[in-house]
């Protein structure tokens, strides 16, 4: 299964990369939009120079229309994902607390994806894709100029030598769990932009690795700059704004980390042996100390029911749901400690109740019993009615929104039933 609450988010950010035979009818030859074909290879030489990675084939050009995009996303959403998959993706998402009841999950990713597409490498056809019209434009409808132009096409240029060398199609089908797929989008979008920034910072004869204090501010702006400039993604929910920007900003220092410990050779390594969660993209200290997520076992299955979702859930999540319901503070200090997480639906084969089995593993007693206590306010902040049974140092019963719900402590895990009971 695809990364609980992230699923669609990934699949469009892997389709819009992935362009098209439905949108080939509206590609044609790439002339005067963003760079010529001379520029193009002058700019692939570049980020060769950078990585020592010989680029092994010319980088073939088009241009689609906005609207081919969007036409392509929404068939390829339709291809890949089935209308029962979408619905339960988006009712995981809602029952851990991470998207508001009313929100149409599927429409939302496509205007996300949509309004932020400007080029793009396919990774199926091996060929780049820049927008059609008088120069590339951000959201306000102001021209990049040739300067931003090319920034953009560099980072997607970097996508394409990346993909000649390990097929970044196999490699994001390769993650082993639903965390580590997101860790593998960090590690492709980390790099591209890591190189577009190097490239800019190279054409004034300077580089990143030798200003490693640069990462945090032009990560912080590149941030500000997302969330400002496009108001899709500024009105969308914490968890959507937060996933979308994770593979860039946090993909970014994560890279640099790794430059600056192996160099060149970082380049390659974080594809051959890439992160295995978010977590290890977070803290890449614990990426070089290979430190892995624990598999956690889930609460018992509710009798007469059949499983619709399950998947892991890693330290991104977490970090979002306390800053959701708590403070941006407590997110630094708790989800840090997270070891490992999984979350399944299973509804009732006869009335069709849906019930949320998670459970949690820290890396300490006092980590576990901090998260037990801040999940009692997430639980109290995601619905609107919660009436509380009982309560002790390790338990907690009641009824929410979703029916009755049980949560445990047990020394360094954190287990909850939320919905039916046996």
């Amino acid at each position: 299964m695809r990364r609980i609450a992230f699923s669609l988010l990934l699949i469009a950010l892997w389709v819009s990369a992935q362009t098209p035979a439905a949108a080939s009818p509206e590609a044609s030859t790439a002339g005067s939009i963003g760079l010529t074909s001379a520029e193009i290879d002058d700019a692939v030489a570049q980020l060769s120079k950078i990585t020592g990675l010989a680029p092994l084939k010319k980088v073939q050009s088009a241009t689609i229309t906005r609207e081919g995009v969007r036409k392509f996303l929404e068939e390829k959403l339709k291809d890949e994902v089935k209308p029962e998959e979408i619905q339960q993706e988006e009712l995981a998402m809602k029952r851990f607390g991470l998207l508001p009841e009313k929100f149409d999950l599927k429409a939302a990713t496509v205007d996300l994806i949509t309004e932020q597409a400007a080029a793009f490498y396919d990774f199926r056809t091996k060929k780049l894709y820049m927008l059609e019209g008088e120069g590339l434009k951000d959201p306000s409808g102001e021209s990049l100029g040739k300067s931003g132009e090319r920034m953009v096409i560099v980072h997607e240029l970097a996508h394409a030598l990346a993909d000649q060398h390990f097929d970044l199609g196999k490699f994001i089908r390769k993650s082993r769990s639903d965390d580590s797929s997101t860790a593998r989008m960090a590690v492709m979008e980390g790099q591209a932009t890591w190189l577009m920034m190097e490239t800019m910072m190279d054409g004034a004869g300077q580089s990143m690795r030798k200003m490693p204090g640069l990462i945090d501010m032009m990560g912080a702006s590149a941030t500000d700059a997302m969330a400002s400039q496009y108001p899709v993604l500024a009105s969308s929910p914490l968890y959507l704004r937060t996933s979308l920007i994770f593979p860039y900003n946090q993909g970014l220092r994560f890279q640099q980390a790794v430059v600056q410990k192996l160099g060149n050779a970082g380049f390659s390594e974080v594809f051959r042996k890439p992160p295995v969660s978010t977590q290890q993209v977070l803290h890449p200290d614990k990426y070089f100390a290979k430190t892995e997520p624990v598999r956690v076992p889930l609460p018992d299955a509710p009798k007469n029911s059949r499983l619709i979702t399950e998947g892991t859930v890693g330290e991104l999540e977490h970090s979002v749901l306390l800053e959701q319901y708590l403070t941006k503070r407590d997110a630094e200090e708790i989800s840090p400690a997270w070891r490992g997480a999984k979350l399944a639906l299973f509804e009732n084969k006869t009335n069709k109740s849906v019930t949320m089995l998670y459970a949690s593993e820290w890396d300490s007693p006092s980590s576990a019993r901090r998260y037990f206590d801040a999940y009692r306010k997430v639980l109290a902040g995601k619905w609107k009615a919660m009436t509380v049974g009982s309560e002790s140092e390790t338990s907690l019963t009641g009824t929410g929104d979703a029916g009755p719900f049980t949560v445990k402590l047990e020394g360094t895990r954190v287990t909850s039933i939320e919905g039916t009971v046996n």
